[in-house]
């Protein structure tokens, strides 16, 4: 009970000493302030862009691998040219893969390309254009919000029916409904089926809600499949309960024997997963958490340097009331904690303020954009924990000074 009566007065007399000198309080916060809030908002920044990359990534699909004549992974030393003059996927080498795999439910086909779009009274320049062959729907089922997905006579036959993105139904149908709408891509006519649903923006930027999707045999007649300007994938999905290992390895074989590759020649294509994208982007995140930590860090050293500056001016101005206290009884550590408590106090109280800023620029940021950006608990407990540790830090050597002096020295050095 004494101990804690102990620190209740402390707490008391640091307060107190706080309320008194505002304008001396609120110019030793502003270090701190900054600190906290370059710390916290790039570390809730970074996490809404890990769970951005990670949602992007999901709708990819973890379980589905690529074929791909480009690789999704490579850093700033991406060998381009090596990668230029190799062959894109085709149809019949995914028909191929669907008869020779044992471990593959369901191998598909898909095409993409750009076009000019319109409608009676709007266009829309480059847009993605994709053509999904049979089986898409089971590989990598799109999200339908209205309408429905393509029937199985519908891709076989190449019917010129789509399904949009709700960024194409808003800037083609502006207040209207896209579903029994017709477009015009090329000279050919099309009926909107479906619309999918909104995914938003992305770090990486898969631009869903951009994209057309028809039966591959429209695409086909619109594009052919052998020009530029076509990328070109196979989608295999593995059976439930495959090692992925086993999968990839036998879809690496059986690749290489449809490519007729020799035993000792280098692979002319890439089996790639979604994983590879996390990867390649947890570097950024991780570059981006030293810049927080760094930048941050410097702004809190030096708001720690004017706690402790604020904190030896305390000292100097209370010395009589630190001999009087000492006269009458008052322990080393009384003293010690009180000034302690006031640093604590002190650093804390920017720490707040910081997170404050950091909840309004959040607030900013999801209301003029559609990142969604949160300020998380584990976030106030770090920024409280941080702004709390530099506090006890700065303020230790203040108080130690003050919780040394003698009673006689205080009284004579304040008359």
């Amino acid at each position: 009970m004494k101990r804690l009566f102990l620190w209740f007065a402390s707490a008391s007399f640091a307060l107190n000493s706080l309320r008194a000198n505002k304008l001396r309080t609120f110019l030793s916060l502003l270090g701190m302030v900054i600190g906290i809030f370059l710390i916290i908002f790039i570390g809730a920044a970074v996490d809404a862009l890990k769970k951005n990359i990670n949602d992007s990534i999901s709708r990819l699909g973890d379980e589905v691998i690529y074929v791909h004549k480009w690789p999704w992974e490579g850093g700033f030393n991406y060998p381009f040219w090596k990668y230029l003059m190799r062959p894109q996927p085709n149809p019949r080498e995914a028909n191929l893969l669907q008869e020779r795999l044992g471990s593959i439910a369901q191998v598909s086909f898909q095409a993409q390309s750009n076009a000019t779009v319109r409608s009676s009274k709007f266009s829309i320049e480059s847009t993605s254009i994709y053509g999904q062959a049979e089986g898409m729907n089971m590989v990598s089922p799109l999200e339908i919000d209205k309408g429905r997905a393509f029937s199985e006579m519908e891709i076989l036959s190449g019917r010129d029916v789509c399904i949009i993105g709700p960024d194409i139904a808003q800037n083609l149908f502006p207040g209207a409904q896209p579903i029994g709408q017709t477009l015009r891509i090329g000279a050919r006519k099309f009926s909107v089926i479906g619309l999918t649903v909104a995914q938003g923006e992305s770090l990486i930027d898969i631009g869903e809600d951009r994209r057309i999707y028809v039966p591959f045999g429209a695409f086909k007649a619109l594009f052919g499949v052998g020009g530029g300007g076509i990328h070109r994938e196979i989608v295999a999905k593995p059976l439930p309960g495959v090692p992925r290992a086993r999968v990839k390895d036998e879809l690496m074989g059986a690749m290489r024997a449809i490519r007729k590759i020799q035993p000792l020649e280098e692979e002319d294509f890439t089996l790639n997963e979604a994983s590879m994208i996390a990867k390649e982007t947890a570097g950024i995140t991780s570059i981006l958490n030293l810049v927080a930590l760094l930048i941050g860090g410097m702004a809190i050293l030096v708001g720690g340097f004017g706690v402790a500056n604020i904190l030896f001016v305390s000292v100097k101005e209370r010395i009589p009331v630190i001999g009087l206290q000492k006269a009458l009884g008052a322990k080393r550590s009384f003293i010690l904690w009180q000034f302690l408590f006031e640093a604590i106090a002190l650093s804390m109280l920017g720490g707040l303020l910081g997170l404050l800023l950091v909840y309004l620029a959040a607030l900013g940021v999801r209301s003029f954009s559609d990142f969604e950006m949160v300020l998380s608990f584990d976030n106030v407990v770090r920024g409280l924990w941080v702004s709390s540790v530099v506090g006890l830090i700065a303020g230790f050597a203040p108080a130690w000074s003050a919780s040394k002096l003698l009673p006689v020295d205080a009284i004579r050095q304040g008359a």
